[in-house]
């Protein structure tokens, strides 16, 4: 039961969403368990993000929560994933780009928690 959210500070297209969707649903595989079968993504473009106190070139801020325990090689293997995916197909910049993960034991899905 992952979940990416993304906050871009540049408008995509949808060409460029759905690359980043299929790559991101076969990079999910990374952590154990995870498949895109589960996987649901959001994607916040032109946000108004700032970091080291300017936004004169793209950013992007990344969660991905999943149902389970961590895993901190397999997260390190999806950050240098997503970094990769960012870059080759949005062209932000690897360290413009943030990944925060988040776990836990309560995930809701269809009437019910897992």
């Amino acid at each position: 039961m992952p979940f990416i959210n993304s906050k871009i500070t540049k408008k995509i297209t949808r060409e460029e969403e759905a690359v980043v969707k299929e790559k991101l649903g076969k990079a999910i595989e990374l952590i154990p368990g995870k498949s895109e079968a589960w996987l649901m993504l959001n994607f916040e473009v032109e946000s108004h993000l700032y970091f080291k106190g300017s936004n004169d070139k793209d950013i992007a801020y990344v969660e991905v929560s999943v149902f389970g325990s961590e895993n901190k090689e397999a997260f390190n293997n999806l950050t240098s994933e997503i970094t990769k995916i960012f870059n080759e197909v949005l062209g932000i910049e690897p360290d413009r780009i943030y990944v925060k993960y988040e776990t836990t034991t309560n995930w809701g899905w269809n009437g019910g928690n897992f």
